[in-house]
């Protein structure tokens, strides 16, 4: 068993990008602030209520592939849309073919609520990623206790050691894992976990800007034993069918979706069906 005490800010030791320190910098804050008024433990207590489900398994057997994701707001695009609900776009999501649903909990500065996980739990059964910078084991065990399925762990935020430590945090309450990669480094990092998903953002975590070649480029780098899950900057049927034709299963999609007018529809769309 690892130590779920809070891991505090000296647990990063890799350079974070100059626009991501300060979303970093709230994720540790909140983390400190949860361990002040709850423990590890009690948060296991809620967790052991909810039966797990496999989003890799979802992945691989729902023909779509598709991640639709819950998210409000970016710090680069502002607010996606005004009349956000997110048990309409989980409703729509299930009906339109989704594979799993992603919710971005981050409050401060995507203006995400922990509260959607139970909302997306009660509205459907599709396995829930939570999408978060997971920087503390007690963030780990709040995800369980939450109801989530998956956790994000980004390797671009985490130290060597602090990713071994949530990984082994996730595994014990059985939650899977998809690691997120943005460059060549964050793939070597992610070498030794021996990883069931591997997410490549093609937003570049510098300047927020998509680059659709970098999950091309990084395509050839990713583990064979992974599921290979592409994220950011997906529009169309037409790039969910060249990402697949380079090895990725899974296609995380989030505010094309939540723009949407029909955002059911347009999911079916995506899958290049009517």
């Amino acid at each position: 068993m690892i130590d779920r005490t809070s891991a505090g800010s000296h647990s990063i030791t890799t350079p974070t990008p100059a626009r991501l320190a300060p979303i970093v910098a709230a994720a540790h804050k909140r983390a400190a602030a949860l361990s002040s008024k709850t423990s590890a433990g009690a948060l296991h207590r809620r967790a052991i209520r909810f039966e797990r489900r496999s989003l890799t398994a979802a992945l691989s057997q729902r023909s779509s592939g598709i991640i639709a994701e819950i998210k409000k707001a970016s710090p680069s695009r502002g607010v996606f849309r005004s009349d956000f609900n997110p048990t309409r776009l989980a409703r729509a999501y299930d009906l339109g073919g989704a594979a799993g649903i992603s919710v971005v909990t981050e409050p401060d500065f995507f203006l995400g609520s922990e509260d959607w996980i139970e909302v997306v739990r009660d509205t459907c059964g599709l396995p829930i990623l939570r999408k978060d910078f997971i920087v503390d084991p007690i963030q780990v065990a709040e995800s369980a206790a939450l109801g989530a399925d998956v956790i994000l762990l980004i390797a671009r935020i985490l130290s060597s050691e602090l990713l071994k430590n949530l990984s082994v945090a996730a595994e014990e309450l059985g939650l899977g894992i998809l690691y997120e990669a943005h460059d060549e480094s964050d793939l070597t990092k992610l070498a030794s976990m021996n990883p069931q998903m591997v997410g490549i953002n093609a937003r570049n975590l510098d300047d927020f800007r998509v680059d659709h070649q970098t999950p091309v480029r990084l395509s050839k780098l990713l583990p064979r034993s992974a599921l290979a899950v592409a994220e950011s900057g997906i529009e169309s049927a037409e790039q969910i069918r060249r990402l697949r034709a380079i090895g990725y299963s899974g296609f995380l999609i989030g505010e094309s979706l939540v723009r949407a007018d029909d955002p059911a529809a347009f999911l079916r769309q995506l899958q290049g069906l009517k």
